[in-house]
């Protein structure tokens, strides 16, 4: 059994891990569409809606790319970004650092934990001195081992998103993140496409995921349905990543994937449903189940049978209801005498049989 990861929330420490809730995060990314006062209210929605967690992205246009408008820069492909410039795409979805102070006081007094994807070590250095519980990797960053080098050192809990990654290149992240000192990681599967097609997640990478690497894993998904994200749940996953916008009307990079407050809402009903659903590994009745037991089959007299008259397949039957003998004593009690009278319709018991 992998151990818990365990956290600092306004609420207290927080187990992250298998036999614990789902540990669900409402990522805002670009759906501020540089307004604080938007941004305030994502996380508003994101606690109103039961979330556990929002995740912001820091970075700036000029820490991830070059302000540079030749062919290598410019998106050619795709529905959301085809011909964009890198750095304009960038420009249009960060978030400026001065805000994340506030934004992180602010989730914490809603109960919120937030924590960050840093994009570059100057991020890394500056969410450290805020003091993120943990960090993000996401899966463009996978083959980024300067960065995780960084993160590492922080000696801090890490998810990190595989999407794009072979088998090779995941075993290099997470062997750079321990080697540098990364306590305790968490592998989301994901799929890096915007809307995600969830015939391609590929979930059931989820409980492999767990066997071969003995970590806990989680799903960063991006598509509008729910059926990933609680299939997910019941493979295994224990943390669930989805992106939050006030009202996909309101357009920006990200909305055609972002659920709206009360689709996150259905969806963290829907994953705390789930985990109960799941319940225990354990061969016993249901707590419902119990007032049911009592009609089960048992042994009747279902003729009269007089005192010293022998019990035979015709004067006993295996019946509803339950309160005779158990059906599995049928073939010890056929051929013994009756102690005393018996009438039709009596369950069936060891004092009204001659041993």
């Amino acid at each position: 059994m992998v151990k818990p990861i365990i956290i600092k929330t306004p609420r207290g420490k927080r187990k992250i891990g298998p036999g614990n809730p789902v540990f669900i995060v409402a990522e805002m990314s670009g759906n501020h569409l540089g307004s604080y006062k938007r941004a305030l209210k994502i996380i508003d929605a994101a606690a109103e809606a039961g979330a556990d967690a929002i995740k912001l992205q820091t970075y700036t246009p000029d820490t991830i790319t070059l302000n540079c408008r030749n062919k290598y820069f410019k998106i050619k492909k795709g529905k959301l970004w085809r011909g964009y410039d890198l750095y304009d795409l960038y420009q249009e979805a960060h978030m400026p650092w001065a805000w994340q102070p506030k934004l992180k006081k602010y989730a914490e007094k809603r109960g919120l934990v937030l924590f960050s994807f840093p994009l570059d070590a100057t991020a890394v250095d500056f969410l450290e001195k805020i003091k993120v519980e943990l960090y993000k990797v996401g899966s463009f960053e996978v083959v980024d081992i300067p960065l995780l080098k960084r993160v590492g050192q922080t000696r801090k809990p890490v998810i990190i998103s595989r999407g794009m990654s072979s088998l090779e290149e995941l075993k290099l992240a997470i062997k750079t993140l321990k080697d540098n000192g990364t306590p305790q990681l968490i592998i989301l599967q994901c799929v890096n496409a915007y809307p995600s097609n969830p015939a391609e997640m590929n979930l059931k990478l989820i409980p492999n995921i767990i066997r071969r690497f003995k970590v806990i894993c989680g799903l960063s998904d991006h598509n509008l349905t729910n059926v990933t994200a609680i299939a997910a749940v019941a493979l295994g996953a224990s943390v669930v990543e989805k992106h939050l916008i006030l009202s996909r009307s309101d357009g920006g990079p990200d909305a055609a994937f972002s659920l709206e407050p009360n689709e996150f809402k259905d969806l963290v009903k829907s994953i705390r449903l789930t985990e109960m659903a799941l319940g225990r590994s354990e061969y016993a009745p249901a707590k419902q189940e119990k007032e049911s037991i009592i009609f089960r089959k048992s042994l009747f007299a279902v003729e009269d049978i007089k005192a010293g008259e022998r019990l035979t397949g015709k004067n006993i039957r295996s019946i509803r209801p339950g309160y005779g003998l158990m059906p599995k004593y049928y073939d010890k009690v056929i051929g013994r005498k009756a102690k005393i009278n018996i009438k039709r319709g009596t369950p069936l018991s060891w004092n009204l049989i001659k041993r």
